[in-house]
């Protein structure tokens, strides 16, 4: 754990912001908050506000001055503002770039200037783009597919410039399709698995692109929170040993689960947990969309190795715990 420092969360007020706000104060840190709720929502924080230990900054990760303002007197920086989805990339990848590759390099020049300790930063298994290496470790790659995974991608190269210019120490997590607690089931980009579960719990047919063999490796909120953590507090040198100076870890379970098993787990879950009418429904099926990976599967063994990671959640407990969250939370 991390104790009695001064964090910085950009994107706080976001699905994975707001759990590691949340993780973060239960052990005496002072919890900073960058956003400027373009994705992100006030009630996702609205618990923490009286916590005096927590500070809100209402502000845009493409304004310097923000940045700036934001990182001082910091010790970490844990970097989760950006604009994810790959169709919103592809509908306008002007404002994803400007988001997620200007916002980066602020972030990262302020933290320089701020002498913060260390920059951990959220990538994206969309860098592997078309590589047909399976599991995905992390020194192979493809061409990317979207300009999201571009994006995801320079933000990797910026951060390893920055490590070599200018001494900051930075850590790269590539995430594997987050989910749980606090994740936006509404809007056109949500998530598959909360778009799935509210339409589900509203007795409606989720819509499955392609045949439903495509496979994420669906990774719980709680084990992204852990490797944030360890990400943090772990030696220099530990980090340091598969010889990069900018470091990145793949943040997953380790496990492939196609659409048409996650539909299935799902509905099991809602039918015991919601309505027993639910187990009736049957998905909807259209054609694949651009930009889609077909498989995802993590290769974790670095991560456990220099971080020590344990995942604690697999996608079936993992996905219990999303839809009694969901359950309670969507009526």
């Amino acid at each position: 754990m991390i104790e009695n420092k001064k964090i910085l969360v950009t994107g706080g007020a976001g699905f994975i912001g707001s759990g590691l706000c949340e993780e973060l104060l239960k052990t005496g840190n002072k919890v900073r908050v960058l956003d400027n709720f373009s994705t992100g929502y006030k009630h996702n924080i609205a618990e923490f506000c009286n916590n005096p230990n927590f500070e809100l900054i209402e502000g845009d990760i493409r304004d310097f001055e923000t940045c700036k303002k934001a990182s001082e007197n910091i010790d970490y920086v844990f970097h989760q503002a950006a604009l994810g989805s790959v169709p919103r990339s592809i509908n306008d990848p002007v404002t994803s770039t400007d988001v997620n590759i200007g916002g980066i390099v602020k972030m990262l020049k302020s933290s320089v200037e701020n002498k913060v300790k260390r920059f951990i930063y959220a990538s994206s298994s969309s860098v592997y783009g078309d590589s047909e290496n399976m599991p995905k470790t992390e020194h192979i790659i493809g061409h990317p597919l979207s300009p999201y995974a571009v994006t995801k991608y320079v933000c990797e190269v910026f951060a390893q410039n920055f490590s070599r210019v200018y001494g900051i120490e930075t850590v790269g997590l590539r995430y594997f399709n987050v989910f749980g607690r606090r994740q936006d089931p509404k809007g056109d980009y949500a998530a598959v698995i909360p778009k799935f579960v509210s339409i589900l719990i509203e007795k409606k047919s989720p819509v499955i692109n392609g045949d439903g063999t495509y496979s994420r490796d669906f990774t719980y909120i709680d084990n992204v929170i852990q490797a944030n953590i360890l990400a943090a507090i772990a030696p220099r040198e530990k980090l340091l040993k598969d010889n990069s100076v900018c470091p990145v870890f793949n943040v997953a379970h380790g496990e492939r689960t196609d659409l048409n098993e996650l539909f299935h787990i799902l509905v099991s879950n809602l039918s015991e947990l919601c309505d027993p009418k639910i187990s009736e429904i049957k998905a909807e099926y259209v054609e694949n969309r651009k930009g889609d990976i077909p498989h995802s599967w993590a290769n974790i063994e670095k991560t456990k190795e220099l971080l020590g990671y344990k995942p604690a959640f697999d996608v079936r407990s993992g996905l219990k715990e999303a839809c009694k969250w969901y359950v309670k939370n969507l009526k």
